[in-house]
């Protein structure tokens, strides 16, 4: 898709992201996480796709935490973008600019609960490869991470966890 701008969010950027999160999901429960995630004043990256100044996509990247091991990872939820313009694009770039961004800010990896068809293209793969689960009871295929940092991820081992607001969902 032409004319696709991502940025970082901005304050004014607040209500139309909530209104891209709440319209591309059934229920507004990710709107309502990303507000509880940026109010809670934990770093996060929040990126929006524009397209002809308009918001269309919005991308959040959280730190995640382990009991086990110390490492940055970062965990990639929500990502959402308007129904009129899926499977355009748009999504493709939110993911690879965040990645970007995360390994700008020294992240070495990410995690992702999403489905397993989509976030491989990026290099995510089965969190049990590395001997890593996530604190949620879901499907192996589902709970993917990537290496930012070449081997980071071959020393450890263990559950990884969203911050507390994703238990809210």
């Amino acid at each position: 898709m032409k004319n696709i701008s991502i940025r970082n969010e901005t304050p004014n950027d607040v209500n139309k992201i909530r209104n891209i999160n709440s319209t591309a999901f059934d229920t507004v429960a990710e709107a309502d996480l990303v507000d509880r995630l940026r109010d809670s004043r934990i770093p996060i990256i929040s990126l929006v796709a524009e397209i002809d100044e308009k918001l269309v996509g919005h991308i959040l990247f959280t730190p995640m935490t382990s009991d086990n091991f110390d490492i940055k990872i970062a965990g990639l939820a929500p990502m959402a973008v308007l129904p009129e313009y899926q499977n355009k694009g748009i999504g493709l770039v939110l993911v690879e600019k965040g990645l970007e961004n995360c390994a700008k800010e020294k992240y070495e990896a990410v995690a992702v609960l999403g489905h397993p068809n989509y976030y491989p293209k990026f290099g995510f793969v089965p969190s049990t490869r590395f001997d890593l689960i996530s604190e949620y009871d879901v499907p192996k295929e589902v709970f993917m991470v990537k290496e930012l940092v070449c081997n980071s991820l071959s020393k450890i081992s263990g559950v990884i966890k969203y911050h507390e607001e994703f238990g809210k969902l």
